[in-house]
């Protein structure tokens, strides 16, 4: 009897975890350029790393510079050894000063999560 609670509590203590796992979206883990950093030299290529797989087809990623310039940008692609990376390759190499990189991307599991963040080419 004794054993059989201990297996119950440890299968209660477990569930929410199991749940939690269940629910999980793709968020941002990190970047290259990185959020909020400062790069040096031109930049040609953004990747993103997601917690999660994306289905890149159902994505977006978008790049302004702080005048207000849109960044023409290829569709995302994932990553051949890696559905958690995102890969973009810019229509011109970003020069120096500031940008704004927007993203939305769905996940495996469906849902959508999007984010915006900073960073700046030297």
């Amino acid at each position: 009897m004794r054993r059989f609670l201990k297996l119950l509590l440890a299968a209660a203590l477990a569930a929410p975890l199991a749940a939690t796992a269940t629910f999980a979206h793709a968020f941002l883990d990190h970047a290259v350029p990185g959020v909020g950093m400062t790069v040096s030299g031109p930049v040609r290529e953004l990747r993103l790393y997601y917690t999660q797989g994306v289905v890149t087809a159902f994505s977006h990623v978008h790049v302004v510079s702080d005048a207000g310039a849109v960044i023409p940008a290829s569709k995302p692609v994932n990553d051949p050894s890696d559905r958690q990376t995102v890969i973009v390759h810019l229509g011109r190499a970003l020069g120096p000063g500031g940008y704004s990189l927007t993203w939305q991307v769905t996940s495996v599991d469906t849902h959508v999560t999007q984010g915006t963040f900073h960073f700046t080419v030297s």
